[in-house]
């Protein structure tokens, strides 16, 4: 499609956007990022939850049904809303909904619909911690000193002194995380972890981290990075930003990390620095919590994947400006006239 064709696509018809999780952050503030694009958009939000102001910000909702997400029923429910609404795109909010949409990606294509999705090669190698730790290895890039030990002896062998720290292989953010500082600690976690575990060294300090956004091209280009220095919310997602433009071992592990990965549209590095080295902590191939903070610096990532996979248009590198940002608590009041 050329740039004038995109142009006059993106001024007509109002366009139909699944965005999934619209009961969580993440999902939100995609809806937030599509309401500040170019586009005319119709926003058809998903969740199992219809009780959470998401549903209040979406043009239109579709609580997802009780069955397993692996169901016969599942893949009716998707097909019954895209029929129903025209879908023509899907952008997923959470991991688990871009882990299914990977999964059935011919399904989707089967009805004319484009899914936000990064290369199944870097949702893949991502989904294990462990497995991710062993890549970066094999790429020659130093990962955080991990173990998966049997004792709190073999950790602090393989690892160094407390404090040292607990992590789910699978998952995201900061949940599942513990900081042990003994072998109590070890011995009640250890116990307690129903999932599989490892241990990693404590790198770099708090104020010292980072999270990076790209809009991958998927050949190793990129549009970006955003790059904001963080602090954190409990729950690992971005509390208070402030942009850093010129941070060179930042800006030079992201690079090495693309160039190597290759990245396919949304894609979230994370980042500690100790000494001159960028640490990463982890790559997120999707929206992540951050992304309405980057729309607000001119980074807008949800209408880059409008114009790449739905108008198939390599997105423009954007204006970013400087500043910062906090997130805060706020009031969403729906009167008597709306049930719960």
């Amino acid at each position: 499609m050329t740039k004038h064709a995109w142009q006059a696509g993106a001024q007509s018809a109002e366009i139909p956007i699944a965005v999934t999780g619209v009961g969580a952050i993440i999902g939100q503030g995609i809806i937030k990022s599509l309401r500040q694009s170019g586009h005319r958009v119709r926003v058809i939000g998903v969740d199992r939850n219809d009780n959470s102001p998401g549903p209040h910000l979406c043009d239109a909702f579709e609580k997802k049904p009780e069955a397993p997400e692996d169901s016969q029923a599942y893949l009716d429910y998707w097909e019954r809303i895209v029929r129903k609404h025209g879908i023509t795109l899907i952008l997923p909010g959470l991991e688990i909904d871009m882990a299914f949409l990977n999964r059935h990606r011919e399904f989707f294509a089967a009805l004319g619909v484009r899914l936000a999705l990064n290369s199944t090669r870097l949702i893949s190698v991502t989904a294990d911690k462990w497995n991710f730790g062993l890549a970066l290895d094999a790429m020659g890039y130093p990962a955080i000193p991990s173990a998966r030990p049997e004792s709190w002896a073999d950790a602090t062998q393989a690892l160094g002194s407390a404090p040292l720290i607990l992590k789910p292989l699978h998952g995201n953010g900061s949940r599942g995380i513990v900081v042990l500082k003994d072998e109590d600690d070890f011995n009640y976690w250890r116990a307690k972890s129903v999932t599989p575990w490892m241990l990693q060294r404590i790198v770099g300090e708090a104020n010292e981290e980072y999270t990076v956004g790209v809009f991958g091209l998927g050949d190793g280009r990129h549009v970006g990075p955003l790059t904001f220095r963080r602090l954190l919310s409990s729950a690992g997602n971005t509390l208070a930003a402030e942009v850093v433009q010129d941070h060179d071992v930042i800006n030079d592990a992201t690079e090495v990390l693309c160039q190597y990965f290759q990245p396919l549209g949304p894609t979230n590095f994370q980042f500690r620095v100790e000494g001159k080295h960028a640490y990463l902590l982890e790559i997120n191939p999707r929206f992540s919590s951050s992304n309405s903070l980057r729309t607000a610096f001119g980074f807008n990532e949800a209408e880059m994947a409008i114009q790449f996979y739905l108008f198939d248009v390599e997105p423009a590198e954007p204006r970013i400006t400087a500043g910062k940002a906090w997130r805060y608590t706020e009031d969403y009041v729906i009167h008597a006239s709306h049930s719960l």
